[in-house]
């Protein structure tokens, strides 16, 4: 019995020893995954450089590793700002970032977790951004020079935050609102205008159809001058005989089968049409 209490003895001793070597060997290596960097705390100190992607040595138990992601985040952050007409501009946009490597240790003093970094520096700094943006064009222009906005948000917010070691890639406007007042003048505006036009095209009408009676007077009196220069001419007289013919036709009488002309101012046998035939013609 005092034999099995010996050698219990005895292992207890050397199973400690291999935990507490595992336990030591485990915490003195950390391995960082592709775009993720580290910084180590010793002690509660961070320690100067960074570390990236890998597997590094670490002093064991006392020190710890905070990890930042290196990839591309993506934030919305809302703005509120007021135009050079001062008028209530406001917009949403969705911030497409990464954190500079370099900078990760001095992030990691100064502002720790990427929650603090969204909430204490880049929603304010967008908000300044945004009003730096809006102050230099009028309401309207920021809607028909949209680009223009938001380029100038975009390089006065890389130039803000470039300082925390926060990189901008993009920025997209999701949304852009406007005063009820401002909404209102521009339906009014596009009433008048749509007004404006309807006048113009009326009045185009109007001119268009003067021109066309005009046309057609000219059109008559023309005919009717060269009417009266053919009945000045030889052969008039049947004109004007063709012109009797045909309106009394159009007015609906029956067309005589013979029709005798002549008069006192013509000598000489009466002259006889059978007209029979004519009303083939007219």
């Amino acid at each position: 019995m005092k034999k099995q209490f010996s050698l219990s003895d005895r292992l207890v001793i050397p199973v400690i020893l291999i935990i507490l070597t595992l336990l030591v060997g485990l915490n003195s290596f950390v391995i960082l995954n592709p775009g993720q960097a580290g910084v180590i705390s010793i002690l509660g100190k961070a320690r100067d450089g960074v570390l990236l992607e890998g597997i590094h040595f670490k002093p064991p138990l006392v020190s710890a590793v905070d990890t930042y992601d290196l990839t591309v985040q993506k934030f919305e952050v809302p703005g509120q700002s007021s135009t050079k007409d001062l008028q209530d501009l406001s917009a949403r946009f969705a911030i497409n970032f990464r954190l500079d490597p370099t900078q990760v240790v001095e992030i990691r003093r100064k502002q720790g977790t990427l929650a603090n970094i969204v909430s204490n520096i880049i929603a304010p700094q967008t908000q300044e951004s945004f009003k730096i943006a809006a102050a230099r064009r009028t309401v309207e222009e920021a809607i028909t020079k949209r680009n223009e906005l938001k380029q100038d948000f975009d390089d006065a917010l890389s130039e803000r935050l470039e300082k925390y070691g926060i990189i901008v890639l993009d920025t997209s406007v999701v949304d852009l609102d406007f005063s009820p007042e401002f909404a209102k003048a521009v339906e009014e505006k596009q009433i008048a205008e749509q007004r404006s036009k309807r006048a113009v095209y009326v009045a185009q009408e109007a001119e268009q159809t003067a021109q066309a009676d005009i046309n057609r007077a000219t059109g008559r009196a023309e005919a009717q001058r060269l009417l009266a220069e053919t009945l000045k001419a030889e052969g008039g007289q049947l004109v004007l005989q063709k012109e009797a013919i045909q309106a009394w036709r159009e007015g609906g009488s029956q067309m005589p089968k013979v029709l005798v002309m002549g008069g006192k101012e013509q000598a000489g046998i009466p002259f006889l049409f059978n007209l029979g035939g004519v009303e083939q013609y007219y």
